[in-house]
C-alpha cells in the first residue's frame, strides 16, 4: 500500500509549513501541562462529538493555545492538500483576496498561503476572540500574513462576508446546526468566485460536505475537486464516504499535547472545491481508496466522469502506466499529467 503524502517534511526551511511550526514552538510555555491536557481532553470530546453548538468551542486563552498545538497542524495539512488539488483543476489561476470563515486560528489562511505565495488582502472570520487574537499573533510571523484582518463575527444565520475571490470554510459546519451551515455555504456562495469546504474524514464530516457540494452546484458553481464531475455523488449514503489522507509530521510539541510517540500522525479529510465563473478542468477520475500493490498489478478504486466508482487494474504489462499507478496515492487525480 502507498503510504499517505507527507506535506510538512517536504517543505524547505522557510516554507509556511516550517514558519508556522516554529510559530508553535513556544506557545505552551507558561502553560501548565494539567491545563493544556484538560484543554485537549475537551477539545477532542468536541470535534468528534455530534451536537451543534450556538457558542464558541475555544473559550479563553489556555484552550486557543491547546488547539492550535493540537489540530492546527494537521488542519493545515487537510487543507494544504484540498487547495492543492483544486489549484491542479485551475492552472494560472491566483486567487487575489481570500476570506477564512470560523477560521479559528487561521490554519486555512496559512495553508492558501502555502498554495499561493502571494500578499493579498485576508480576512479570518470566528466568533471566539481568543482564537482571533492567537491567530493574529501568529501571523505576525509570516511577513506575507501580517495585514490580514481578524475579525469577530457570529458563524450562522447572522453572517456576511464581503466579496472575495476565495473563500474558505473548514472544519466549522460541524459546530452549526443544519439551518446554520445552509446559511454559512449560501453566503460564502454568494461573495466568492471560489469556495472550499474541508471536514474531518469521517461519514458525518462527508454529509456534510455533500449537502455543501449540492448547495454550491444548485448555486451556478461547478466542482473542481475532487470530482470529476459536478453531478450527483456515486457514492450510496451510509454504506461508504469520500474522504482522503495526508500525512503530518509531528513536532516535539505536538507529540507532548497529543500524548503520542509516533513522528507523524495521518489526518483523513473530505472537501470540496467549487468555482463560478472560472474554467476549471477537474481530473478525469480521482483515487478513491488506497491503490493496492499486487504481484504484477495495481488496483485503483476510481470515482470517474460517468457518476460511478469502478475499479482499473493496471498490470505490470502497461510499462510506465503501470509505474505511475506505483506511484500513485489515494486522493491523485487519474491518470496522471
Amino acid at each position: 500500500m502507498n503510504a499517505p503524502v507527507s506535506s510538512t517534511s517536504a517543505g524547505s526551511a522557510g516554507s509556511p509549513a516550517e514558519i508556522l511550526r516554529a510559530a508553535l514552538a513556544g506557545l505552551l510555555d507558561g502553560l501548565p501541562p494539567r491545563t493544556a491536557a484538560q484543554a485537549v481532553d475537551r477539545l477532542i470530546a468536541n470535534y468528534r462529538g455530534t451536537t451543534p453548538t450556538d457558542a464558541p468551542i475555544l473559550r479563553d486563552r489556555a484552550d486557543v493555545a491547546a488547539y492550535a498545538a493540537y489540530r492546527m497542524p494537521a488542519t493545515f495539512e487537510a487543507v494544504r492538500a484540498a487547495l492543492g488539488a483544486f489549484a491542479d483543476a485551475v492552472p494560472g489561476w491566483t486567487p487575489g483576496s481570500h476570506v477564512d470563515v470560523g477560521g479559528g486560528t487561521g490554519a486555512a489562511t496559512w495553508a492558501v498561503n502555502a498554495t499561493w505565495p502571494l500578499e493579498r488582502p485576508v480576512t479570518v472570520l470566528d466568533w471566539a476572540d481568543p482564537a482571533l487574537a492567537l491567530g493574529r499573533e501568529l501571523a505576525s510571523s509570516n511577513a506575507l500574513l501580517r495585514s490580514a484582518q481578524w475579525r469577530r463575527s457570529r458563524i450562522g444565520a447572522a453572517l456576511t462576508i464581503e466579496s472575495s475571490d476565495l473563500v474558505t470554510v473548514s472544519y466549522v459546519l460541524g459546530e452549526l446546526t443544519e439551518a446554520a451551515r445552509a446559511e454559512v455555504v449560501d453566503a460564502a456562495a454568494a461573495a466568492a468566485q471560489a469556495v472550499v469546504v474541508v471536514e474531518p474524514g469521517t461519514p458525518d464530516g462527508y454529509a456534510r460536505v455533500i449537502a455543501a457540494r449540492d448547495r454550491l452546484v444548485g448555486a451556478g458553481f461547478q466542482v473542481a475537486a475532487p470530482c470529476p464531475h459536478s453531478a450527483a455523488c456515486p457514492i450510496v449514503a451510509g454504506e461508504d464516504w469520500c474522504h482522503f489522507s495526508v500525512r503530518v509530521s509531528r513536532s516535539s510539541l505536538h507529540r507532548q499535547v497529543k500524548g503520542g510517540s509516533l513522528a507523524y500522525e495521518d489526518e483523513k479529510f473530505s472537501y470540496v472545491a467549487a468555482v463560478r465563473g472560472l474554467v476549471a478542468s477537474p481530473a478525469p477520475s480521482r483515487v478513491v481508496r488506497r491503490p493496492q500493490i499486487r504481484k504484477g498489478q495495481v488496483l485503483l478504486d476510481l470515482c470517474e466522469v460517468d457518476e460511478r466508482i469502478a475499479r482499473s487494474t493496471v498490470t505490470k504489462r502497461q510499462g510506465p502506466l503501470y509505474k505511475e499507478a506505483r506511484d500513485t496515492s489515494w486522493g491523485d487525480a487519474w491518470p496522471p499529467a
